[in-house]
């Protein structure tokens, strides 16, 4: 199976955010251990970078980022689908271009904490919890 994964499940893990680092650090093992696929937009690479080195070492940046490169795919967009992301009905650009990376990967899901984010994307969201208790026991 294969999802895409938000922005704000990677910052859960890295940042250790609670109360949602549980959840979430049980999906990036899913994927660590080769479980799930998964993709992370590559658009939120520098976001996901930016925030960690904010609120931590460079070094704690760096692995984060080496992370990710090592066990997710990264979902990149060219000018056509940065054109769908503007024709989708959201109200966030980022989050329409999340949903578009999410479409045109093949992901099921949009694991992310915002699922209201999501209600008009292509593929639907769902909470890292909510994929854990429906999914996690048949991979």
């Amino acid at each position: 199976m294969t999802v895409t994964v938000d922005i704000n499940v990677l910052l859960d893990v890295f940042q250790q955010r609670q109360p949602h680092y549980a959840a979430s650090a049980q999906v990036l093992s899913l994927v660590a251990a080769g479980k799930l696929t998964a993709v992370c937009p590559a658009h939120g690479l520098t976001t996901l970078y930016y925030l960690v080195r904010k609120h931590a070492a460079k070094t704690d940046a760096e692995a984060a980022l080496d992370r990710v490169l090592r066990h997710f795919q990264i979902g990149n967009l060219d000018a056509a689908d940065w054109q769908r992301v503007r024709l989708l009905a959201m109200d966030d650009f980022e989050d329409a271009a999340v949903a578009t990376v999410a479409a045109t990967s093949g992901s099921v899901f949009i694991i992310t904490r915002n699922v209201a984010d999501f209600a008009q994307s292509p593929v639907p969201g769902i909470t890292p919890a909510e994929f854990l208790s429906q999914h996690a026991p048949a991979l």
